[in-house]
């Protein structure tokens, strides 16, 4: 078996992660502040990133961050419209930006809704240009959760997408869980990141958490084995459920 080399904490429940993960971000995004003017962060869709979210936004985290000074991406996005409940951005909207006031410039959305994803592709590469460094768009934090297929963002198993090394930004029109529709970062991208971090809950992921973190399964069976930006900028958070099988 072979280990990805990445730290690992485990977490007694969802809400435990969640704090964890709140704690995390806090840290780093004042640890950034001192020696930049803004933040850039790629969020992610799904149930615990929601906790995450919710928990970010309540006392005494939503104080503790000068939110007028990180700008918000997002790793991936379903075709749908922004109001829509299966939506990654009304998602971060409802329990991340409208509690904490987060104004319209600094939030930089996926068009779901567009009927052209490919075209939806091409333009939020353009919009990705702004935080470009040595070639590739570089964030601060990028935010992935895990499927119980391996899947992360919204790279799937045997898809021709992970292996797109040349495109940011792609359209999925074939995803094995609905809606088949969508909009993903590509590996490349993920993996320019300074920092990532996986939330991951439940006992359907635990399988998938442990053929990542130690299995020999090629990756195009668990995508999530792609994304490796190197020694210290991975973070699995991991309730204890989702870490059973480790």
């Amino acid at each position: 078996m072979h280990s990805v080399e990445c730290e690992v904490k485990i977490l007694r429940d969802t809400a435990a992660l969640a704090e964890e993960a709140a704690k995390r971000f806090v840290a780093m995004v004042v640890t950034a502040r001192r020696d930049k003017q803004s933040h850039t962060v790629a969020l992610s869709g799904g149930t615990t990133p929601r906790a995450f979210y919710t928990r970010l936004a309540s006392a005494p985290y939503d104080a503790q961050v000068d939110w007028s000074r990180i700008d918000f991406y997002f790793g991936d996005e379903r075709g749908v419209p922004p109001d829509h409940p299966d939506s990654t951005y009304r998602l971060a909207h409802d329990t991340l930006f409208r509690p904490n006031r987060i104004a319209a410039g600094q939030i930089h959305r996926m068009r779901g809704e567009m009927e052209d994803l490919s075209a939806a592709a091409e333009l939020y590469t353009t919009e990705l240009t702004a935080v470009v460094d040595e070639g590739l768009p570089r964030f601060d934090l990028v935010l992935l959760g895990l499927g119980p297929d391996g899947h992360t963002a919204s790279l799937f198993p045997n898809n021709r997408a992970l292996h797109e090394h040349v495109r940011w930004v792609v359209s999925i029109d074939d995803a094995p869980k609905p809606p088949p529709r969508r909009l993903t970062l590509t590996v490349p991208v993920l993996n320019h990141a300074k920092q990532v971090i996986f939330l991951v809950a439940g006992a359907d992921k635990a399988r998938a958490v442990r053929e990542v973190l130690r299995g020999d399964a090629p990756a195009d069976d668990y995508p999530a084995k792609l994304i490796q930006p190197g020694a210290g900028r991975v973070l699995w958070v991991l309730d204890e459920e989702a870490a059973s099988l480790l």
